[in-house]
């Protein structure tokens, strides 16, 4: 046993029975090196192996402290430092299948055909005739005032009070998520996040230098209480983000009974959650779910939504509820993005002022809806008896999955090879214990094209599992 593994286990015992209370500070690393006798790289070693292992967080210039034990709910927590590493991951992947020729199963939008509005492409070019459109002084944070006061009506027509000083538009649902995280966070903070979540918020966790803590997604409700509660008890955790709506990669949606109880844990820790809603109108049922922001009586909820998902990635524009942040992210936004494409503000403006969007987005959802039942029941049908496919009632996202000893990062490279994407699970868990998923894309009609896609993905598959 090497000498900082020695020093970790001696560490741990010292915890566990009892002689290091919860969120007491550990002697610093100075001066266990001067008790030990051992190197500062061993003590290093030893207090980032306890860390890993979920027994001591770290605060920035304030040293180590012990995690508060907890033997009664016990759940499988993942520490992730600030040594985060998927962008090179995420970047690897999205080059390898961004060739016209790639059949885009794996892709994060849905098909563009089905995006496509006439009425939308009528009022851009109206509007490219009008010298108005040009001017760049509204575009400048918050945004479009007409806009905000659209947005603003949505949210009151779902019986939540909201001024248009409330929302700041962003370019798309990523830029709102990055520059909420950016008001609430400094690098060395930890945030917590559901153990598979969009790549997205992994990709600002690393580039924020935010430590993480996940939490499993519970096989009823989507999202584990009791784990949440723990997690934040035991680690000095300062915002939360989430997906609870349509969550990607898996699908699911939380009921309004968890979302209220998750308010309610919110307002009673005073931890702040940012909520990644892109897909909230994505849903097949006739009511749309309620947001966090619905349950959100104390403003410990940030709310970030986009057209990007509904209209296609061409008119990325999104907006964050940033409620009493909302100057601090429009600087921040200043110093970044600086602004927002006007013209397309102001094309959203016209277009959203005459109904033409719910007309669409009904459409859309029942083509949707359509073509996921179709490749659920394709897959279910031929896939090996091993395999098991999520089903969920919104987005266009099925999860599939493989056994445990299929690895879905080589289902990906054979399927690549054969000219078509999908979406392996490291691309959404980082911690390396659950490689055997695939995310994959349902908003393609069925033909014959992707009926042979489909087939190879169920062959490899299939070869997989007897080898």
């Amino acid at each position: 046993m090497y000498k900082s593994e020695q020093l970790a286990h001696s560490l741990k015992l010292l915890i566990e029975n009892g002689t290091w209370k919860a969120h007491e500070k550990l002697p610093s690393l100075r001066q266990q090196v001067e008790q030990s006798g051992l190197s500062l790289i061993t003590v290093m070693n030893a207090y980032q192996e306890l860390e890993a292992q979920g027994l001591i967080y770290s605060k920035e210039k304030s040293g180590y402290f012990v995690v508060e034990q907890s033997s009664d709910h016990p759940t499988t927590l993942h520490v992730i430092n600030e040594t985060v590493e998927i962008n090179s991951v995420v970047f690897k992947y999205l080059k390898s299948t961004q060739s016209e020729h790639i059949i885009p199963l794996g892709s994060a939008f849905p098909n563009s055909q089905l995006l496509y509005s006439a009425k939308l492409i009528q009022t851009l070019g109206q509007l490219a005739r009008q010298r108005r459109s040009y001017e760049q002084t509204p575009s400048l944070p918050p945004g479009n005032y007409q806009l905000r006061k659209i947005i603003a009506q949505k949210y009151a027509m779902q019986g939540i009070p909201t001024d248009p000083s409330d929302i700041v538009i962003t370019s798309g649902g990523l830029d709102a998520l990055n520059l909420s995280l950016q008001a609430l966070t400094q690098a060395g903070d930890y945030i917590l996040l559901q153990q598979t979540i969009f790549y997205g918020a992994w990709q600002a966790a690393e580039r924020l230098g935010l430590k993480v803590i996940t939490i499993p997604e519970h096989p009823e409700h989507g999202i584990d209480l009791d784990a949440f509660e723990q997690a934040i008890l035991k680690y000095p955790i300062k915002v939360c983000l989430m997906m609870l709506n349509g969550q990607n990669p898996i699908g699911f949606t939380v009921s309004d009974e968890i979302k209220l109880k998750l308010a309610k844990l919110l307002n009673q820790y005073q931890i702040y959650l940012i909520e990644d809603d892109v897909y909230e109108e994505l849903y097949y049922d006739q009511k749309k779910p309620l947001s966090m922001k619905y349950f959100d009586q104390q403003n410990w909820v940030l709310h970030c939504s986009s057209f990007s998902k509904t209209l296609g990635a061409g008119f990325r524009i999104g907006w964050v509820y940033a409620g009493k942040f909302s100057e601090h992210i429009q600087h921040t936004q200043l110093m970044s993005t600086l602004s927002v494409n006007s013209f397309i503000q102001n094309a959203l403006v016209e277009y959203l002022s005459h109904r033409h969007y719910e007309k669409h987005l009904k459409t859309l959802r029942s083509t949707l809806q359509r073509y996921k039942k179709q490749y659920f029941n394709y897959l279910k049908t031929h896939l090996p008896e091993q395999c098991h496919v999520n089903y969920y009632p919104s987005g266009y996202f099925l999860w599939i999955e493989l056994p445990e000893q299929v690895d879905s990062n080589d289902i990906y490279q054979h399927m690549l090879e054969h000219g078509v994407s999908v979406a392996p699970s490291s691309l959404f868990n980082i911690s390396n214990q659950q490689n055997h998923f695939i995310r994959m894309n349902c908003s393609f009609e069925m033909n014959e094209k992707i009926q042979n896609a489909l087939n190879q993905l169920i062959y490899i598959i299939g070869k997989s599992v007897t080898t």
